[in-house]
């Protein structure tokens, strides 16, 4: 889908086995790519990586889940930022349907 809309995707699938350094290397790598707009990492991490760290390792300009502190604490003040996109987009499909989620539990 992301080709048919004109957007690069780019996937790297790690064993469950890799290491935390590993990782972070990579993120690195990621976060000097100019090809790399959004860096997503699918959690939960293994438990042998922190993922505090990793998510911090993030540039939080390229922090397409918003979990960065930095977007965090910008969301929080109203700066604008990437937003968690699974609340995010739930909000927006509320807004777009009109429908109110008011008493509805």
């Amino acid at each position: 889908m992301c080709a048919d809309l004109g957007i690069a995707s780019f996937s790297h699938e790690l064993p469950a086995t890799v290491s935390e350094k590993k990782l972070l290397n990579l993120i690195t790598k990621l976060n000097a790519d100019d090809r790399v707009d959004g860096i997503l990492v699918q959690l939960p991490l293994p438990k042998h990586i922190d993922e505090h760290k990793v998510l911090l390792a993030i540039d939080p300009d390229k922090d397409a889940d918003g979990f960065s502190s930095v977007n965090v604490g910008k969301m929080l003040t109203g700066e604008k930022a990437f937003l968690p996109c699974t609340p995010a987009g739930c909000q927006e499909l509320l807004v777009r349907s009109g429908n109110s989620p008011e008493g509805s539990m």
